[in-house]
Parts: structure tokens; C-alpha cells; sequence
């Protein structure tokens, strides 16, 4: 049953990627894919004092699932998984650094915001998470978040279903900036808005 949802999975992904109006960062190596999003939620205050405010322009990032799920199947158990999925984000967030930095809305953008049932608290890579507070919005998430939580998960049992919890996952454009632009030259790295790399 797996193999079939990861398999329909994979064929349907190019179809979400195209309606979600969704950017390559880096085909083939970057686990994110992004787009511009106008923020809908609660005010949020980040530790570094960034306040995101209901319009705020951020930048939305999806983890590429089909990608990180053919990965983590090479796996034996959750720490080696969580440890290859810890180092991918981790590889993958300079280049998102410099997305923002060479982008023309630039000035506009608060930072990265995502949703995940993944637990990124604050910590070494800089997320810091909020619960979702609309309860409509967060089943209708927790529910997209199931199949990649069945498929990544070695035993499934009925009551992890009532353990996906979706949040909020944020990161401020400074912190983003400080912790992550690289420090060479990368003026000629070209991004294309909604198309994939050559």
C-alpha cells in the first residue's frame, strides 16, 4: 500500500508543483521549494523582535516530500533518518539566504514561514514554531500531513493518526541573513519564479 501512495505521490507531484505556483531553488539538491505568500494568521512576535503581522509578505517553504521520502528509505531506523533530514535542511537554507538577497522584493519580506508536524522548536538551525490557533485550517493540514507521516513512518498504528499536530514554523529574515548567506559571490546563481532549473 505504501509503494502505491508513494507511487501516486510521484506522479501527481509536478501537478501540485505547478498549481501551488511553486519555485525550484536548486533542482535536484534543494529540499525546499518556494513561493511568495501573504501571511493570514495570528500576530506573531519572533525572539529576535521580527513581528509578522497579518499581510506580511514571507517567503512559504514546502519541503520537496517526493525527494526527501525516496531518500530516507535507504534508513534503517528514525535517528539515522532524523539525522539525514537534520543535515539536508541544514545544507539547503544558504541558498534560500540567497534567494531573498537577490530578490527584488527583498526589503518586503519578514523572513520563512512553513508548516510541518515535524518538531523544529527552536533550536541549533534557527525555526522557532507556533501552534496553528484556527481549528478548521489545522485539521484540514493535519490531514494533508498524514500520508507523508504514513510513508515515512516504519510501523503505522491507528493512534499516530491523533499525533499529528501541524505548526507553524518560522524563521526571520536577519536571522536568516546572520546564520546562513554565504559570504562569496553568488550574484550570477540564477532563480527562476515558477520554473524549474536546466
Amino acid at each position: 500500500m505504501r509503494k502505491f501512495i508513494f507511487m501516486f505521490w510521484k506522479t501527481i507531484d509536478p501537478i501540485y508543483f505547478f498549481f501551488t505556483r511553486l519555485t525550484y531553488i536548486h533542482r535536484g539538491e534543494n529540499i525546499f521549494r518556494v513561493r511568495l505568500t501573504r501571511y493570514k494568521g495570528h500576530p506573531v512576535i519572533l525572539s529576535d523582535g521580527t513581528e509578522i503581522k497579518k499581510n506580511d509578505l514571507l517567503l512559504k517553504i514546502h519541503f520537496h516530500n517526493v525527494k526527501l521520502l525516496s531518500e530516507i528509505h535507504r534508513f534503517r531506523n528514525d535517528f539515522q533518518k532524523g539525522n539525514y533530514f537534520y543535515h539536508s535542511i541544514k545544507a539547503s537554507l544558504p541558498e534560500l539566504a540567497t534567494y531573498i538577497n537577490h530578490h527584488p522584493k527583498r526589503e518586503e519580506m519578514k523572513g520563512l514561514i512553513g508548516i510541518t508536524s515535524l518538531h523544529l522548536e527552536k533550536n541549533s538551525l534557527g525555526f522557532e514554531t507556533v501552534n496553528i490557533k484556527n481549528p478548521l485550517y489545522r485539521k484540514i493540514k493535519q490531514l494533508m500531513l498524514f500520508p507523508i507521516h504514513l510513508l515515512s513512518s516504519e510501523i503505522y498504528r491507528k493512534k499516530e493518526k491523533k499525533s499529528i499536530e501541524p505548526i507553524y514554523y518560522f524563521m526571520s529574515k536577519s536571522v536568516l541573513m546572520e546564520k546562513y548567506l554565504p559570504t562569496e559571490d553568488l550574484s550570477s546563481v540564477r532563480f527562476e519564479e515558477g520554473l524549474p532549473f536546466n
